[in-house]
């Protein structure tokens, strides 16, 4: 890809300005063939666009500029040129040159808005969305990309009416179907999804990753869609690093008809495959967590400066995935004085930014090394200036990111005296429900029995710190009692957060709010104990993870 430039000018592109020298009529001949030709530009870039052709598009950018200086498709061509590259800062000044000649250009506001998202600036994602989302209603392509940007910045709710305009405006289109099959999953229409991933997979029956989603969308009673699948892997003959989803898919199936032995030989096969092309290194992680129970100590949390307390309070749930977060999140934002926010990557970024320490990772130990002398009141303010499009009225929001357990000291000094709640499970069934799970690369760990005991280990050693540490702000609650003894458990958990008990906490299936985890079709159930000891119908196959937790000394209940 050439190293483009967005830096046109008048004296960079040629043009003329002396038109003193023209004649009225020879000039207005010009303008109408200067039109002429622009237009033919235009469309012949965004022809080349469509098939990926990015040097005709540079090309066509660069002839519409040098015809028309100031001119908005040129820029919106060079933007697209930009995005193509992975250059979002000269994107981002290519299409907000866009919007300052023609602010009614919904597409590059659009774009613009998909680059702010790349940046993490999704308050400015979600006000430039809602000016221009009312002019989409005739462009499908512009009403997807819109509502997958939402999707990216958390607003699912915001997604949903603009992927079913764009549905129905070309439902033929694959795509279009696929994005609204996912967010119809966020906001609890599951029979809608069905729907769509039914008629995505008979148009495509080997597209893996709708077999995946479509799996999960309901308890398998028979053993059709595992024949279907298992003609897939057999027609299609792809490595196994290619059939990763397929795998897990047909674990998941094979576990619902209770057919252990076949389920956990795809589960193996999906993490085999995984861990083959993850290119990843446990220690990295491990090194993460014992820098935090070395860098947070009693002394540090006590040194420093006490942040002003904020209008709105977040309450932090944490804990390894798949031990009950989400299910403990529709608990307590079932509450009339509590939203949800989900899970956000707020609390790492802004630790990441104020670190100043260059670094591929999203975190490593030098980042919080150095972030720990620094005001904590600059976490409180970044998080809270990140977080605040999200809030509402309520005065406490709950941001459920299972990985923030790892900077649980900053969040404790940076919002001093506030509970904090660590959800706690079996470790064997915590550790086989991680591993039976695609999470694409966010928990890397989780597709080896030899990783997971060697993380696990180290979570439970970073767990005993943050107990140490904090005390009775630190709310644990067990999976195994919540599940047993709701309402007591409920009440409980209420009252150790200051919250007066509500009868909508217990009904929290019944919350229609949206959620985007690994757990947002169970969380639409009313609890159950199912979920409870399902590790042992694979004791066989797990027994070499028992014996590495056991041998650290973990008790497996």
């Amino acid at each position: 890809m050439p190293q483009y430039s967005n830096r046109f000018n008048n004296r960079d592109i040629g043009i003329s300005l002396d038109a003193k020298s023209i004649d009225s009529h020879n000039d207005q001949c010009q303008i109408t063939s200067m039109n002429t030709e622009i237009t033919n530009l235009s469309n012949a870039g965004r022809q080349a666009a469509a098939r990926q052709d990015w040097e005709t598009v540079h090309l066509c950018a660069a002839g519409i500029l040098n015809r028309a200086g100031q001119d908005p498709e040129g820029y919106f061509l060079l933007g697209l040129v930009e995005k193509a590259a992975q250059k979002p800062k000269k994107a981002i000044d290519a299409f907000e040159a866009v919007l300052r000649m023609d602010a009614k250009r919904y597409d590059a506001a659009v774009e613009l808005a998909s680059q702010y998202s790349m940046g993490r600036r999704n308050a400015e994602v979600a006000a430039l969305l809602g000016r221009y989302e009312g002019s989409l209603a005739n462009s499908p392509r512009y009403l997807d990309m819109a509502a997958t940007v939402y999707t990216e910045v958390g607003l699912p709710e915001k997604a949903w009416p603009l992927y079913q305009k764009a549905y129905e405006l070309q439902p033929e289109i694959s795509l279009f179907q696929a994005n609204l099959a996912a967010c119809a999953v966020y906001v609890g229409e599951i029979d809608t999804a069905r729907e769509v991933y039914k008629e995505l997979l008979s148009n495509n029956p080997t597209h893996q990753r709708n077999h995946y989603q479509f799996a999960r969308l309901a308890r398998a009673t028979d053993s059709q869609h595992i024949e279907q699948m298992e003609q897939v892997l057999r027609e299609t003959d792809l490595p196994p690093d290619r059939n990763i989803f397929l795998y897990y898919a047909l674990g998941k199936e094979y576990e619902d008809l209770q057919e252990w032995g076949k389920a956990f030989e795809y589960f193996k096969r999906g993490g085999d495959a995984a861990t083959s092309v993850a290119n990843y290194d446990i220690d990295d992680d491990i090194a993460i967590i014992d820098t935090a129970i070395e860098v947070c100590n009693t002394e540090w949390l006590q040194r420093g400066s006490v942040p002003q307390p904020a209008e709105n309070t977040p309450l932090f749930i944490v804990g390894l995935p798949r031990t009950g977060t989400t299910l403990t999140e529709r608990i307590i934002a079932s509450h009339s004085k509590v939203q949800s926010v989900g899970e956000t990557e707020f609390v790492q970024m802004v630790l990441r930014r104020e670190s100043k320490v260059q670094a591929l990772d999203k975190m490593a130990p030098a980042m919080i090394k150095s972030v720990a002398d620094k005001d904590i009141s600059l976490i409180t303010t970044g998080y809270m200036n990140a977080i605040r499009y999200r809030l509402n009225e309520e005065p406490i929001f709950i941001d459920k990111l299972p990985f923030n357990i790892n900077y649980l000291g900053f969040i404790a000094k940076a919002w001093p005296d506030k509970p904090i709640v660590l959800m706690q499970r079996n470790p064997m069934d915590a550790c086989f429900s991680m591993y039976k799970q695609v999470f694409t690369w966010a928990y890397k760990f989780s597709y080896s029995l030899e990783n997971l005991a060697r993380y696990y280990v180290a979570y439970d050693r970073l767990c005993q710190h943050w107990r140490e540490l904090l005390g009775d702000r630190l709310v644990e609650v067990q999976y195994e009692e919540l599940v047993a003894d709701q309402e007591a458990q409920t009440r409980q958990l209420l009252d150790r957060l200051g919250l007066q008990f509500e009868q909508a906490c217990l009904d929290f299936e019944k919350n229609v709010a949206p959620t985007a985890t690994a757990s947002s079709v169970q969380v639409r159930e009313k609890m159950h104990t199912g979920s409870v000891d399902r590790w042992r119908h694979y004791e066989k196959q797990l027994q070499p993870l028992v014996n590495q937790l056991e041998d650290a000394g973990i008790s497996l209940g």
